[in-house]
């Protein structure tokens, strides 16, 4: 990190900027915070990740000086430590950080201050901003207060750094760069230049100081060549796929596999591995016997591309986990769904890593927006299974799918489950589920029909679907919420 604080230093002394600001020994308490405050909400309102206070420059030529200030020494009223009394005093927190630096020249002090996130920085309940070298209170310039609220965004992980300061070559080392012009689309540039040049574009690496480079953690997860190669926040968002013997956890293990590559870079493989080890039934057609995977291959591939895209990155020491037992598949991912569960197949989906999710897109590794779930609910009832189950335990979101089951052997909570996604299909292809169709989705001979419409009362019970027109039920259900 030290030679890299000296680029940055080098860097930022003979760049005319106005979020850096140069000291010499100044340790005014009240300075710093109103600096913090300024210089945090300048930079998001110019879109920079960061701004900077430097002692040990001189404020006019630029030149390292050295500096005695030592922050761990400095104390503020009533003998607080000063990094503590900054902590207290910046409303919402900032995670700025204080580096001691042995320069060529000289002992140089970084202070190194985020841009605001969710809301402008106050210090004492005064927020500041930077106009020129001077930090008036912020109300004082409505149309940068406009501006800075304009630029507040939610923390985007895809934006965060996996790996900085590493030179064009250890790019093309870490990063499986073949694969992403693959998938992309794209003819390989015959130079270095040019590669690097469209895995920038694409946000999977950004210029960092002294001519090096940095891989976004958006870079890291989608094209690690080898995840491990990368610190836990990103190596332990590896898939991990385990196979059982039986149908439960305490039965024996029989394949195990931790993901080594990145989503884009594994995916194919790991959809093509988990197929390899499917059972194969034998489907009874209007004239053959066909066999068939244990479960469609459409509904594997998009509920593991949806654990990948929609989990919650920040949640540490957590990825996503496929399970495969004798008799289903429960896929894992961290984080709790931002939408209600039953109503993931008409919604919309809303996504905590929007770029990861429209580059896996773009590259098809996954359906187009809003109409995966739409697909995996089809393939099901073309295989006549159980319905998957959808449900959010703590701090993770879970998807059950189930392997082929008569009718006599669903429970009363699954044929009702079936009920309800096939009224959610028939109403989003603009249609009306009837005692007719809910008979073929569940496989039950029309002479039975009466154990459909034991079915239709349980989910009107449970208040999951309603009659379409009130006063005549021979029209059809729809979901309750239509």
């Amino acid at each position: 990190m030290s030679e890299r604080d000296i680029e940055l230093i080098d860097e930022l002394r003979i760049t005319e900027n106005a979020l850096v600001e140069f000291k010499q020994n100044n340790c005014d308490v009240k300075l710093i915070a109103k600096l913090c405050s300024a210089l945090s909400n300048a930079a998001r309102i110019d879109n920079k990740d960061f701004a900077y206070v430097l002692w040990g420059i001189d404020d006019a030529s630029h030149q390292v000086i050295g500096t005695t200030f030592n922050p761990e020494g400095v104390k503020a009223d009533t003998n607080t430590v000063l990094q503590f009394w900054l902590a207290q005093r910046l409303k919402p927190s900032v995670a700025f950080t204080f580096r001691t630096i042995a320069h060529p020249k000289g002992t140089v002090v970084i202070l190194e201050i985020p841009a605001a996130t969710s809301a402008p920085v106050a210090y004492d309940d005064i927020a500041y901003v930077r106009v020129g070298s001077a930090t008036p209170k912020l109300t004082d310039y409505p149309e940068r207060y406009q501006k800075l609220i304009t630029n507040l965004r939610p923390y985007v992980w895809e934006k965060g750094i996996a790996k900085q300061f590493i030179n064009a070559d250890e790019v093309l080392l870490f990063l499986d760069y073949p694969s992403y012009f693959r998938l992309t689309g794209q003819n390989l540039p015959d130079n270095k230049a040019g590669i690097l040049e469209r895995l920038s574009a694409d946000q999977l690496i950004q210029v960092d100081v002294g001519s090096k480079w940095s891989i976004t953690n958006l870079g890291a997860i989608l094209f690690a060549a080898d995840l491990q190669d990368f610190d836990v926040a990103i190596s332990r968002k590896a898939v991990r796929f385990i196979a059982y013997k039986g149908k439960n956890r305490a039965t024996t293990v029989t394949h195990r596999q931790d993901g080594k590559k990145g989503y884009a870079v594994g995916l194919e493989g790991l959809i093509n591995y988990i197929n390899g080890l499917l059972p194969i039934n034998e489907h009874i057609g209007e004239a053959f016997r066909e066999p068939r995977p244990l479960f469609p291959e459409i509904a594997v591939r998009e509920l593991v591309a949806n654990a990948l895209i929609h989990q919650d990155m920040t949640v540490l020491g957590a990825g996503p986990q496929i399970e495969l037992f004798e008799d289903r598949m429960e896929i894992t991912n961290p984080g709790e769904p931002l939408i209600k569960t039953d109503r993931m197949i008409d919604l919309p989906p809303r996504s905590r890593n929007a770029m990861l999710g429209a580059l896996m897109r773009r590259m098809r590794l996954c359906e187009e927006q809003g109409s995966g779930l739409d697909k995996v609910i089809t393939s099901v009832e073309l295989y006549q299974l159980p319905a998957p189950k959808f449900q959010a335990e703590a701090e993770s979101m879970q998807v059950i799918i189930y392997g082929p089951r008569t009718f006599a052997e669903m429970t009363p909570e699954e044929r009702i489950r079936a009920c309800y996604q096939h009224a959610v299909l028939k109403w989003l292809s603009g249609e009306r589920m009837k005692n007719a169709s809910l008979c073929e989705r569940l496989a039950i001979e029309k002479w039975n029909a009466a154990q459909a419409s034991a079915v239709l009362k349980g989910a009107l019970n449970a208040e999951l679907i309603k009659a379409a027109e009130a006063d005549n039920v021979r029209t059809g259900y729809v979901p309750i919420w239509a």
